[in-house]
């Protein structure tokens, strides 16, 4: 009866226990999902700083925003592995493989807090490096060519013109040549008008009659706060994708600690119902040794210790008598 309500005890707590863990393979699930998109996002993140050619980030030349794309990379690539690992392992419930996605989440969580650091500290390089590029785009502007109307299209969009200004096109290869002290030519974007004759430049300068002129020259601005400003942009998006990455990450390394702790209880519970189980079934049953042979010898009062094992019916009758008599006197 005690072994009964022993058993029933057991598969109590041992229900509760799943329902517990259930539960937290439910929110690890839905939380490693979001894990997943994110680090999916950084590396296509790390993928756009590296390869698009369509963005300023691709001209910078600055080893420091290269190291960041290179630890965004392999921070979003270790991301997922870890993720489909977590989600191998809360499944299955293996628990050692719960181990090693926790080791894993605190090297994430230490790269991350890297890759910010390299791009807080670098701050002023990074804005250097951008200026120097800018620069050497409009030294070399003149050709119809991907950095030529990336420039183009952040000057018509930001109504700027040059880094600080128009004057900074008086640098320009080009209009170098043309031996002018004043920005009269510019390239159609600062004046927001479409080439022609198949020119970039454009002018308010008569004697300039090959080139598109502007209707009206607009008061410009340069166009390196513009150019900051989404630089900062950018990097600050994924400096906030990072900071939700770690936070998601300590949240899965607490529920995976949790579940490696419910996962260790679960198997021992099963083997103290399994012994408990095997006890119920042989309830007359003892092990080897615990109770001992049977002795069939009768001790003689005199001290003597006499076999009745192998004694005739006769002989046992008379030894009976001799003991009844002599416990009378």
């Amino acid at each position: 009866m005690v072994l009964l309500d022993r058993t029933k005890q057991n598969l109590l707590v041992e229900m509760k226990l799943q329902v517990k863990i259930e539960l937290l393979k439910f929110c690890f699930a839905v939380l490693n999902s979001v894990f997943l998109v994110l680090g999916l996002s950084v590396l296509g993140c790390a993928v756009w700083i590296l390869f698009d050619r369509g963005t300023f980030l691709n001209v910078l030349s600055s080893g420091e925003l290269q190291v960041v794309a290179a630890g965004l990379f392999l921070i979003g690539a270790v991301v997922v592995l870890v993720g489909v690992s977590g989600c191998v392992a809360a499944s299955r419930e293996l628990r050692f493989l719960l181990l090693v996605f926790t080791g894993l989440i605190i090297i994430l969580v230490l790269g991350q807090l890297f890759v910010g650091l390299v791009l807080m500290i670098n701050k002023n390089k990074i804005e250097k490096s951008l200026d120097q590029a800018v620069d050497q785009i409009i030294f070399q502007y003149g050709e119809d060519n991907s950095v030529n109307r990336l420039l183009d299209s952040v000057q018509r969009g930001a109504a700027c013109c040059g880094r600080n200004g128009p004057e900074d096109w008086l640098n320009n290869s080009f209009i170098k040549s043309l031996n002018l002290t004043s920005p009269d030519v510019l390239p159609c974007s600062c004046l927001r008008n479409s080439s022609s004759f198949g020119s970039l430049w454009c002018s308010n300068n008569s004697n300039f009659t090959q080139m598109q002129f502007g209707q009206t020259k607009e008061s410009l601005k340069g166009c390196s706060q513009t150019l900051i400003d989404w630089l900062w942009q950018n990097i600050l998006t994924i400096i906030m994708m990072d900071v939700c990455l770690i936070l998601l990450q300590v949240a899965l390394a607490s529920i995976a600690v949790k579940l490696f702790q419910m996962f260790g209880e679960k198997v021992a519970f099963k083997r103290t119902n399994q012994l408990v189980a095997e006890d119920d079934a042989h309830p007359g049953s003892a092990p080897d040794g615990v109770y001992g042979e049977q002795n069939l010898a009768y001790m003689d009062p005199d001290g003597g210790l006499i076999e009745t094992e192998h004694m005739s019916p006769e002989e046992t009758y008379n030894l009976a008598q001799n003991q009844v008599y002599l416990g009378q006197n």
